[in-house]
């Protein structure tokens, strides 16, 4: 049922869920950057892709990534400093989500 229900998903909305996914679970910065690039491999690999519509879909995940950093932030700000495995989970993620936007970035950058 997951399976079908990510397949009538917008390609936008599945990836979001998909990188929300791997945040969640303390996904690295570099293997989030890396999930970005499966993502925009598999958006031009689509048939009939074209790398405008790639682009549009690239600007918008970039734009909910970047409102996502600001709400990780100010989440950040929030942690109690005297709780550290909360600190640090904080941090991870803000530096996953971070991740993200750069490569969100830079995909953009090259098409």
């Amino acid at each position: 049922m997951a399976a079908r229900q990510r397949a009538a998903m917008r390609p936008l909305d599945a990836a979001l869920v998909r990188l929300q996914t791997m945040a969640a679970r303390g996904g690295q910065p570099n293997r989030m950057a890396r999930e970005v690039e499966l993502i925009v491999g598999e958006w031009l690999g689509e048939a009939g892709a074209d790398p405008d519509e790639v682009r549009t879909r690239l600007d918008e995940l970039h734009e909910q990534l970047a409102s996502g950093v600001v709400d990780a932030e100010e989440q950040v700000s929030y942690v109690d400093p005297d709780e550290a495995a909360a600190v640090k989970q904080a941090g991870i993620t803000l530096a996953a989500l971070v991740a993200t936007r750069d490569a969100v970035q830079r995909a953009r950058d090259t098409l």
